[in-house]
């Protein structure tokens, strides 16, 4: 089966999409349609961050809820398109 491609609200181009919604519902959903592999990524990177920066835990439901805000302000709010020339920081292996 082809990849599927998705316009891409972080980068802005067609990229490979996710298999399936990564969340419940309609930001689920936006996500799925909107949301490339690439992006899905660095929010998993920043989502790290976030779940140490605040010590939460993800099982409970003000967390969840938190995590899903913060979803929705990176993809979709704000400033949430990369600068242009904007390349991810190399893992070092």
């Amino acid at each position: 089966m082809a990849e599927r491609l998705v316009k891409c609200v972080k980068f802005g181009k067609e990229l490979p999409g996710l298999e399936e919604p990564p969340w419940e519902g309609d930001l689920g959903k936006r996500i799925y349609e909107n949301v490339s592999q690439e992006a899905w990524k660095l929010w998993l990177e920043h989502l790290k961050m976030l779940i140490n920066e605040y010590r939460l835990n993800p099982a409970t439901a003000e967390a969840q809820k938190l995590i899903a805000d913060q979803m929705e302000q990176f993809f979709f709010g704000e400033g949430a398109k990369l600068p242009p020339g904007f390349v991810p920081q190399q893992k070092k292996g």
